[in-house]
């Protein structure tokens, strides 16, 4: 008997040690923040930064930005690469545009070349978004972080264009199934957006060109990626603040 229990206590312990031996990412699906968690993080040149866990289908805003490469057979459907359906924003929007995203891609009618743009303005209620901008990722293989510098200055210019004060971003990168790092493509974002609207500024200082203020940019990210993309945002703030 005292043999038995001897055993019954080994085993024991040898699965606690298991269980403390696995990585923790295992147990943090649990801890993912919920869909609509949002934060805000900050001002720049009196514009409100927010990080928010959405999908760009499903973000209420004047203009929703995503991005997208040029187009692989079903890149955007394989998983893995790609995320999965149920978290890929990006199969989102295509859905509830009825597969237009991809129809263009894979007709040529948008390569998706980098920073190449195209401007959709879907009917009410297809998606809540009024306006869409798709910005071009260009070839996958070829994809750098710095690119998205200047997609974020691509989506603060469009904003102004249209004269709406708020607007939303999604750089889709992990939906097409790149695995870029989160950090470094959500603080270029940001850089460039805000030296987009620095410059703009100070055109509008020398009375060369006028418009709305924006008053938040919401920064949309999956909810794996979100606490990461705040820290970076958050990091990205300060130093622009300086």
């Amino acid at each position: 008997m005292k043999k038995y229990q001897q055993t019954i206590a080994s085993i024991r312990l040898i699965i606690a040690l298991s269980i403390a031996a696995l990585p923790q990412t295992l147990f943090a699906q649990d801890k993912l923040p919920a869909v609509g968690t949002s934060s805000i993080l900050g001002k720049v040149n009196g514009v409100t930064v927010e990080a928010k866990v959405q999908s760009p289908s499903n973000q209420l805003t004047p203009l929703q930005v995503v991005c997208v490469f040029e187009y692989t057979e079903g890149d955007i459907f394989n998983s893995p690469p790609a995320l999965p359906a149920a978290v890929n924003g990006m199969v989102h929007v295509d859905h509830q545009l009825n597969g237009l995203i991809t129809e263009l891609r894979k007709s040529g009618k948008f390569a998706g070349h980098a920073l190449e743009t195209i401007l959709l303005t879907p009917p009410k209620g297809m998606i809540p978004a009024q306006h869409l901008l798709i910005i071009g990722l260009g070839d996958r293989n070829k994809f750098t972080p710095d690119l998205m510098t200047n997609v974020g200055r691509i989506g603060m210019r469009e904003a102004l264009r249209l004269g709406v004060t708020s607007y939303s971003h999604a750089s889709d990168l992990k939906d097409g199934g790149i695995d870029s790092p989160t950090e470094e493509v959500a603080g270029n974002v940001l850089k460039g957006a805000f030296d987009a609207y620095t410059t703009e500024l100070y055109l509008k200082g020398k009375h060369m060109t006028s418009f709305k203020p924006i008053i938040k940019l919401t920064m949309l990210a999956g909810p794996a990626f979100y606490t990461v993309s705040g820290k970076a945002i958050s990091a990205t703030i300060q130093t622009l603040n300086q």
